[in-house]
């Protein structure tokens, strides 16, 4: 008794130190958000007189105004809960349209917009206790009167919300439906009472439209006014029509019906309709997407109301759409979860095409696989996505942070300031760098494309330079620690000097066209007018030395009427009136470290004050262009040294680059500051250049040289798209090479029919370009991918399975792996294997190839025959699973993704040359993907949209026990993972902590980031979560810790050991006040300090 109580103890014990240095607390939290777009509606939301788009992302959505110069986003929002459907209603009370969203889950909800907010008008549940959700998903309708909400959400039942005639909603009831297989609803215009079509299949495959009429008093259907059986097979979908009647769409026909004789149809080239849209109000034409690209017009034409004929005209090719919506005066927005989604204009002249493309809107969905390549050998990782489908498909190489593409560099030690100057006022391109150092001044010039080192003689170049800029009438000015210089630009002479008191130097400067300010020792101030002289018009002695100034103009304005200040000693911030120097605010901000850089900046048409700290420290402020107020003070870490904020311009939007050890570029995005770290290790200044030879560059100053280089696209990601024009679905990187391999999948139509071609191709991994292709046989698909080296073999080698798909085969019965060497960027097929099922999975194993063939885990060697040639010959084999999905290997252990019965845990006996199970999560769980945490957790996603991690019990009392993993983690997405990869999107700085991340592609588009915290973390950020799931109220009154609770078929479980990164992070976005509201209810940390947790783990993660 007490030897086995002694050795309980022992396991028990070894147990608390696997689970302490476990990885079993995670933090998941979206890089990318949702890019795939699932429904679109157009109308009076925000406005009683302006139209917008609202579209919706899965689990978001996205608000735009229709104006003058394109879609403008107004607003974006997380929903918790997947969108099922989104419809705009007005009750008769109303001046704008409300919005009704109903989820997957069952949740529905009415919004209005209020006052520039989105508000709840309704919401409530209506799952019911049993019922089985039909195939073609949930259909969600409102009566044209808005009398009544349908939802079909069961099958064999139709859920009806009655709308009262305030617009108020009352109790839902369900009615009965004789028919199962719905394939569409939708309600009829111009009933006297609510009245539903519905196309149904019947037990015979066949397919008929039926009408009922809505009794809302008995609360059931009565016979409706027509029925339309026997209608085209292919029949997919019924638009209602405003004057009354519907439209079947078919695959091969379109059918015009409304009851009476009058029965239209028109025969098409057969397609599948997957998207429609309202043209006009009184719905005599409507647009049509195909499944592959194809846009169609079709006219209603009529007399009266009575139809007399339909036409149908394809318009062009646009993007596969899955939602299409008719903006004004010809737009079109093509929403897309194929491809990238569009704004195209219909142009009437123009009889080539006349579809014009305005605008791609990014989609990286649906992401099949993904790699991670540290491409520019920095330690951060770029990804590279399968993205797309059919002929929309396409690789996306997505990164963090801002990108800077050197043009040219020079070895220059010792820069303390750099500015660029036009040659005159008119000029329309920089041509001199000024540089800065102790003591002396230097000037560059671009002479015929090259950089020359030069003078301007009416510059005082034995000084140190403070500030340099073109002013008015022709002139440069330059201020130094003893002068300011008005030189001519033609002549390069000086032509009127300002010199400060001879005991004092100018330690500070800030100008603009026609002003300076100058800041001498002693906390002095003094206000300079240029014209052709210069002429002091102000004095102002502070009570403190004076560490930073700018009087950078707001708005539109060429002159400023504010000064910004940073006093030391104090540590404030003052606002002055220009020309009086009048103070009018005096902002306190704490601490003992000066601000070194104040800088008055306009984003998205909202002031701002931005002052940095020596510390590394940004405070952000909004103020009035009267600077009466400072409002929404906000406080965050761009780096550990001193700031230096510089304006840029970028495609014709003004920027704030932050100088510092970790370089910065501060915009703004609905109306929100946003930071995005800048690709380079270090910036001490920098000036926008922009020359003929250089043109929209910056010039970069670092402790040893100058840089020039242009700037990506100012975003948090930076996504590349390189186009296939057919699908690819499995890659794979190999560093020794510096090459991608891709598995792809070609749809070409051929008389009416789909054919389809698989290949292998080589891609370059710096330029892209396919280097070489290799075709797959007829009916065989690639379907994995890996690279690896042998035993006993120098080469790398990519290795490919493949399967074939016999339309008349319920299950693949044959497949290959390939062997492929690259050289030279040329493909040599070394050796093929045929193999009995499809290799849906790959993965290395300790110098030999694990596959996973249908139900088995094979293990293959690379063996040498007598004749010299090398084959894969088989091993050995595991036959314990259904359909093997997914290979990860630690050591002598495989981990083991079953497509239907969750994750299973093998070991290879090398001895025994045999594969053995050790233990299995035993919940029925399907799989989609899978990966390794550490030696004993294993996280998986599956097709309820969750994630999910399980533990190994290695030190266990009892067999049973070892032999089952234990689920430890939950946690609902909300998103289909295709594909775990380890590895980061951030770089690895020296003073920041290491956190260990998996990152993960959905099907739609999203890239997110598992990262494993401490237990000690962990807790803290779970109660963070906890208190802003009170204070941050979920749109539509959805519940965030029902939306994140493990949704299976036939559990729900609470989310545990899971934290919601995208609810925690958005703690930096919330006003001051609801944040001290968050920081009160934690009560042992201050707002400095949470905020600066949140955003260290933030950058440490995306």
């Amino acid at each position: 008794g007490k030897l086995a109580n002694k050795s309980f103890t022992q396991n028990k014990t070894a147990r608390i130190q696997s689970i302490i240095m476990s990885n079993m607390w995670n933090y998941v939290v979206t890089a990318q958000k949702p890019t795939a777009v699932t429904h679109c509606v157009v109308g009076n939301f925000t406005s009683p007189t302006e139209l917008s788009l609202i579209v919706s992302k899965s689990t978001r959505i996205e608000i735009f105004m229709l104006t003058e110069v394109g879609l403008q986003p107004l607003l974006d929002v997380d929903i918790y809960g997947r969108i099922a459907c989104m419809e705009l209603f007005r009750p008769a009370n109303e001046k704008q349209d409300l919005l009704f969203i109903s989820t997957e889950r069952y949740k529905f909800c009415v919004l209005a917009f209020v006052d520039g907010v989105i508000v709840t008008r309704a919401n409530g549940d209506v799952q019911d206790r049993t019922g089985r959700a039909p195939d073609v998903g949930q259909i969600g309708l409102i009566d044209p009167e808005c009398r009544m909400i349908g939802l079909h959400i069961y099958d064999g039942l139709f859920k009806v919300i009655p709308i009262d005639s305030k617009g108020q909603l009352s109790e839902a009831f369900n009615i009965r439906l004789e028919e199962l297989q719905i394939v569409d609803i939708k309600f009829l215009h111009g009933c006297r009472n609510p009245t539903i079509a519905v196309l149904y299949e019947d037990t015979k495959e066949a397919r008929h439209v039926k009408t009922y009429e809505v009794d809302l008093r008995e609360k059931e259907f009565k016979e409706g006014p027509w029925a339309l059986p026997n209608v085209e097979g292919g029949a997919s979908a019924i638009i209602s029509i405003p004057f009354g009647g519907v439209i079947i769409l078919g695959e091969q026909t379109i059918t015009y019906h409304s009851g009476n004789a009058s029965l239209k149809t028109i025969g098409m080239k057969t397609t599948l309709i997957r998207a429609h849209a309202k043209v006009d109000v009184d719905g005599s034409r409507y647009l049509l997407g195909d499944y592959v690209g194809g846009l169609h017009m079709l006219f209603i034409e009529r007399d009266g109301n009575k139809v007399t004929d339909l036409k149908l005209e394809k318009l062009g090719e646009t993007s596969i759409a899955s939602t299409l919506a008719y903006l004004d005066n010809g737009f079109i927005y093509v929403g897309s979860t194929y491809g990238d989604s569009q704004v195209i204009h219909l142009q009437c002249e123009n009889n080539e095409s006349p579809i014009e493309v305005i605008d791609n809107i990014t989609n990286l969905g649906p992401i099949l696989d993904m790699c991670v390549v540290d491409l520019e050998r920095q330690g951060q990782g770029q990804v590279v996505t399968c993205s797309g489908g059919f002929k929309d498909g396409s690789l996306r190489v997505v990164r963090n942070g801002v990108g800077i593409n050197e043009q040219a560099s020079i070895d220059l030690p010792g820069i303390k300031g750099i500015w660029s100057l036009r040659p005159s006022t008119s000029s329309e391109f920089d041509k001199f760098i000024i540089l800065s150092f102790v003591g002396e001044t230097r000037v560059l010039a671009i002479q015929d494309e090259e950089l020359e080192e030069t003078e301007i003689p009416g510059f005082n170049s034995s000084e140190t330079t403070i500030y340099t800029s073109n002013v008015t009438n022709n002139y440069f000015i330059q201020v130094t620690p003893t002068s300011v210089n008005l030189v001519n630009c033609d002549t390069l002479t000086c032509v009127s000097k300002w010199n400060p008191p001879s005991n004092s130097k100018i330690n500070a400067c800030s100008g603009t066209n026609t002003q300076l300010l100058i800041a001498t020792g002693g906390g002095h101030l003094v206000y300079l007018t240029i014209d052709k002289e210069i002429k002091e018009a102000g004095h102002k002695t502070m009570e403190h030395e004076i560490a930073c100034v700018n009087i950078s103009p707001l708005g539109e304005n060429s002159e400023s009427s504010l000064a910004a200040v940073g006093l030391w000693t104090d540590i404030t911030v003052r606002l002055l009136i220009l020309p009086s120097l009048e103070e009018v605010i005096k902002e306190s901000l704490g601490g003992e470290v000066i601000p070194r850089s104040v800088l008055l900046a306009t984003f998205d048409n909202i002031h701002y004050l931005l002052c940095a700290l020596g510390d590394g420290y940004l405070y952000t402020f909004t103020l009035s262009l009267e600077g009466k107020e400072l409002r929404d003070k906000k406080k965050i870490s761009l780096g550990t040294q001193p700031i230096v904020l510089n304006k840029f311009r970028s495609n014709g939007v003004t920027h704030v680059f932050a100088s510092s050890d970790r370089p910065t570029v501060i915009y703004s995005s609905n109306k929100k500051l946003l930071y995005s770290n800048v690709n380079l290790k270090e910036v001490n200044h920098m000036s926008p250049f922009n020359s003929e030879s250089f043109p929209d560059s910056l010039a970069l100053a670092t402790e040893e040289n100058l840089t020039i280089g242009t700037i990506d696209d100012i975003q948090k990601l930076h996504i590349r798209t390189v186009p296939l024009g057919e699908m690819p679905r499995r890659i794979s990187y190999q560093e020794s090479t510096h090459t991608l391999m891709i598995l792809t999948q070609k749809t070409s139509q051929e008389d009416g029919m789909d054919s389809e071609t698989s290949f292998v191709r080589l891609v370059d991994s710096q330029t892209f370009e396919v280097l070489a292709s290799h075709t797959l046989e007829p009916y065989e698909d690639g379907t994995s991918i890996t690279t690896c080296t042998f035993s006993d073999d120098p080469n790398t080698y990519f290795v490919v399975g493949t399967s074939f798909v016999i339309p008349s085969e319920p299950e693949s019965t044959k497949g290959r792996l390939l062997i492929f060497s690259t050289s030279n960027g040329k493909l040599t097929l070394v050796s093929e294997t045929e193999v009995r099922g499809a290799v849906y999975t790959l993965a290395p194993f300790n110098g030999k190839i694990l596959a996973g063939i249908n139900s088995k885990v094979q293990l293959f060697k690379w063996a040498e025959t007598e004749e010299g040639i090398r084959s894969l010959t088989l091993e050995c084999s595991y036959f314990g699973s259904l359909l093997v999905l997914k290979i990860v290997t630690r050591g002598d252990f495989i981990v083991v993704a079953d497509m239907m019965r969750s994750i299973s845990l093998l070991l290879w006996k090398p001895v025994e040359m045999e594969i053995e199970e050790i233990s299995r999560d035993m919940n029925p769980i399907w799989m989609t993907a899978l990966d390794v945490l550490d030696e004993d957790t294993f996280i998986g996603a599956e097709n309820s949209y969750n994630l999910f991690s399980v533990q190994r019990n290695a030190n266990a009392a009892t067999d049973d026990e070892r032999a089952r993993l234990e689920t430890v983690g939950t946690f609902h997405l909300g998103e289909f993972v295709n594909k775990f990869s380890r590895g980061s999107l951030v770089m690895k700085l020296p003073d920041t902590e290491h956190v260990p991340t998996l990152l993960f592609g959905t099907i739609n588009g999203v890239i997110g980031v598992v990262a494993s915290l401490s237990q000690e973390n962990y807790n803290f950020f779970l109660r963070v979560e906890q208190i802003l799931s009170t204070v941050i109220k979920g749109i539509g009154g959805f519940s965030h810790s029902e939306f994140r609770s493990f949704a299976g078929e036939r559990r729900t479980i609470e989310a545990k050991n899971f934290l919601d990164g995208n609810l925690i992070e958005k703690f930096l976005d919330i006003s001051e006040q609801k944040q001290k509201e968050v920081v009160a209810k934690l009560g042992d940390v201050t707002l400095e300090e949470l905020s600066k947790r949140i955003e260290n783990l933030q950058r440490s993660i995306h």
